[in-house]
């Protein structure tokens, strides 16, 4: 006997929700073949009912109230796609707690809330499913909790923003200052109007925070996770990790260290050209997760997008037909395997400082004598011969050193009074 169809609710209805909509239409056949369960979007939440839309809805059980999808007993799957934390919360807890299934792409909502979620997700017996939330199109998600099930992570190192990836790729390839290269991706559409979250790294820490649960069991709380956007990035800077053998790119950093300590971070780093991760352009996302097991794996792909975030929701709602007789939280699993999060001024990486100094004998002395003074070495040395100006760039690749002596001796650089700007720091990577 054939199953009864899976009415599920939509609460949002902007480009993913509109391409989840599409998506489920268009394939709809080829999922029932697969799942044993016709998929049908029952009901749908908007903001605005008068708004026009590149996909139309049907007129019935189209409303503006979330507690229409809460209180529908019929309705036994939620795709939340409102955005935003608060109103996002109240609205997958009270679903969770009506014994429905929850599929969500709001990174912040899981980043900042996800633990009291899944605690009500287990307590009533419910399950969360957030592929989405992660690099789009990529199923990073299901191959950490599944596919590398049998390892022990040792490391996490991404490219997940993609509005990021594509302005340092067309400052490195088409020689753009930051701001040119932001205005293009805003016109292109990869960049929001305000792309604040985007840009100082934060979309990508959330991200981070995600895929640091799966990988050991436990929350990093967000003030514990060093954050740094690609603001501060300049085509000097690009240039000078040219000259230096790298490319700049913004990656997520998530680690276990022997002593049982998590680190999780996120700012603009150089990268070796011959590392994959280099190759990585445009708004495309990578993930290189290293486990005990299965060594080194790469995944790769659209990062956002209507369809690959669309399809990374789709994924989720068939998951769910296929483990609706399961029981408990489906998403995450606490565990006590692993330590505490590391504090970012124990972590060792090799860096890039770039100093802005008064062209005059004695300047480089003495910042390499700072750099003596906390312990940090000098690797290389550049400085422009054409340059005109009083004051002259000066950059420097270090040896390893904890990031918390670093900012120390960066901090008291930038109070020399050969110093004119603020000093750029950031790490090298050896990923």
């Amino acid at each position: 006997m054939p199953q009864s169809p899976l009415k599920i609710g939509l609460a949002g209805f902007g480009n993913v929700g509109a391409g989840v909509y599409k998506n489920l239409e268009k394939n709809r056949d080829i999922l029932r073949e697969r799942t044993g369960r016709d998929i049908i979007v029952h009901r749908v939440v908007v903001r605005d009912l008068k708004k026009k839309r590149a996909v139309s809805l049907p007129l019935e059980n189209v409303s503006t109230d979330l507690s229409d999808l809460i209180e529908d007993d019929e309705v036994e799957l939620v795709v939340e796609l409102i955005g935003g934390i608060d109103r996002a919360f109240d609205f997958v807890k009270a679903s969770l707690e009506k014994g429905k299934t929850v599929v969500t792409g709001n990174k912040a909502l899981l980043a900042e809330r996800g633990r009291e979620l899944f605690e009500v997700a287990k307590e009533n017996q419910s399950h969360i499913y957030y592929e989405a939330a992660v690099a789009g199109g990529i199923p990073i998600i299901k191959t950490v909790q599944e596919s590398l099930i049998g390892n022990h992570i040792q490391s996490v190192a991404g490219i997940i923003n993609g509005t990021c990836n594509y302005i340092l790729t067309r400052m490195s390839e088409a020689g753009l200052e930051y701001e040119a290269a932001l205005d293009e991706a805003q016109k292109l559409g990869y960049a929001e109007a305000d792309p604040t979250l985007d840009v100082n790294g934060w979309d990508a820490a959330h991200k981070a925070i995600i895929l640091a649960s799966l990988s050991y069991g436990c929350w990093v709380p967000c003030d514990q996770i060093y954050v740094d956007g690609i603001e501060k990035v300049t085509k000097p800077d690009i240039d000078f990790a040219d000259d230096l053998g790298y490319t700049i790119k913004l990656l997520a950093i998530i680690k276990l260290h022997e002593n049982r300590g998590i680190e999780v971070r996120v700012q603009p780093s150089l990268v070796a050209k011959d590392h994959i991760l280099a190759s990585v352009r445009g708004v495309f996302n990578a993930i290189l997760v290293t486990g005990d097991v299965v060594g080194e794996t790469l995944f790769y792909g659209s990062g956002a997008g209507q369809d690959p975030t669309s399809s990374s929701v789709i994924g989720d709602i068939a998951d769910a037909v296929a483990r609706e007789n399961q029981q408990g939280a489906m998403g995450f699993v606490t565990h006590d395997l692993y330590g505490k999060p590391l504090k970012v001024e124990e972590s060792i990486s090799k860096y890039y400082l770039r100093v802005q100094v008064v062209d005059k004998p004695g300047s480089l002395a003495q910042i390499a004598t700072i750099l003596g003074d906390h312990g940090i070495g000098i690797l290389s040395v550049i400085q422009p011969e054409d340059h005109e100006e009083e004051t002259a760039p000066v950059a420097l690749t270090l040896h390893f050193a904890p990031f918390g002596k670093m900012l120390a001796a960066k901090a008291q650089i930038a109070k020399l009074d050969c110093v004119r700007e603020e000093p750029i720091l950031m790490r090298v990577e050896a990923v």
